[in-house]
């Protein structure tokens, strides 16, 4: 992959984490029952799609805050993702080539052990800011030296900036999944 700005992907993570927030407040803002709305009976919904996304910002927040701490390498005005990284955030995008992914058992929330309450999104709204101010703290290291492990598997490391993009792209994703969940209101009712 040839190298890319860092501010720029920095600031392009940022807008999508403070615009994925606001769309999760609006939503956390709608009553019980169109947070619990399935476009199908297989489908996730609303609340679903935030507890999924939950389920990893509670590895991969205090994994990459972690790396950050202990990285030894000075920021530098370019950043380069590997080939891994590049299809794992090309995976997670939302676009007119998305394709379906298959969901981890541990991951789907339906496999939980409890149905998913309405503080999954306030939860959510929490890991955002979270979120903001580990951009802040990439700043201050080189994105491409700085390495992080991954939830799947122990023996495969991402650069900082590939796992900054899937999981920010990852979370657009099921964003846009619960608000398509929630549109769906008039259709069932009505």
């Amino acid at each position: 992959m040839s190298p890319r700005n860092t501010e720029a992907l920095l600031q392009r993570l940022t807008d999508l984490t403070i615009s994925n927030r606001a769309a999760a407040q609006r939503l956390a803002a709608l009553p019980h029952a169109t947070l619990h709305l399935r476009p199908r009976p297989d489908a996730w919904n609303a609340v679903e799609c935030f507890a999924h996304l939950n389920y990893y910002s509670d590895y991969y927040l205090p994994e990459m805050r972690r790396r950050m701490a202990t990285s030894i390498h000075p920021p530098q005005a370019t950043y380069t993702s590997s080939w891994l990284g590049n299809k794992f955030a090309a995976g997670m995008k939302p676009g007119p080539a998305m394709r379906k992914v298959s969901t981890p058992r541990s991951a789907n929330p339906k496999n939980f052990g409890m149905e998913p309450t309405e503080a999954a999104l306030a939860q959510f709204i929490k890991y955002q800011d979270e979120t903001l101010e580990l951009l802040q703290l990439a700043a201050k290291v080189d994105l491409t030296k700085t390495k992080t492990g991954i939830s799947l598997t122990r023996f495969i490391k991402l650069r900082l900036c590939d796992t900054l993009r899937t999981v920010i792209y990852h979370n657009w994703r099921h964003v846009l999944q619960a608000e398509r969940a929630c549109q769906l209101e008039g259709e069932v009712a009505g």
